[in-house]
């Protein structure tokens, strides 16, 4: 990898369906870096997330999710987070030396992308009012370690993902 690269690398953080894999993806082939989505990467390694849950419990699989961060921010790209992530002190701890995009969505915006299901928090009645509180809760750490925020909620992914680009050039 060039230096070039790992001067580019940059974290998406955020609530669960604010586009951090679609929009990531995007950005880094403006950038020219690889992506990563360290919650694929823990399941590669590691099974189901579900599972790991149910086995080990959450504050295990916390310490495999810091894990799969630490290393990918130590290859470079754009990294793609969990939307937990970020309850995690040492992972917080290893964001805070990244430029981080806070990738935020309205309630109403989420309606329609977790329409399809496929997540287990969400799963039940309520799923946007659930996804709310969970974002609610988690809001401060987004913030905390954010560099930026950017808005998914009604913009092509095309064209937040060319302003992330153009923002994370000016920060190298």
């Amino acid at each position: 990898m060039t230096s070039e690269a790992e001067r580019l690398t940059l974290v998406l953080v955020g609530p669960m369906a604010a586009g951090k894999t679609s929009v990531g993806r995007r950005v880094a082939r403006k950038l020219g870096i690889p992506f990563i989505d360290t919650d694929k990467r823990v399941v590669a390694a590691h099974g189901p997330i579900p599972a790991i849950f149910a086995e080990f419990g959450e504050s295990h699989f916390r310490e495999l999710e810091r894990d799969a961060v630490a290393a990918a921010l130590s290859e470079g790209g754009v990294v793609s987070l969990g939307g937990g992530a970020v309850t995690d002190e040492g992972t917080r701890a290893l964001l805070r030396k990244h430029p981080v995009v806070f990738l935020t969505v309205t309630p109403e915006a989420v309606a329609d992308r977790i329409a399809g299901g496929g997540r287990p928090l969400l799963e039940g009645e309520d799923p946007v009012g659930r996804w709310t509180r969970i974002f609610e809760a988690r809001r401060g750490w987004y913030e905390d370690v954010a560099s930026t925020t950017f808005d998914t909620s009604r913009r092509p992914m095309h064209r937040i993902a060319e302003e992330i680009a153009a923002w994370r050039r000016e920060q190298a």
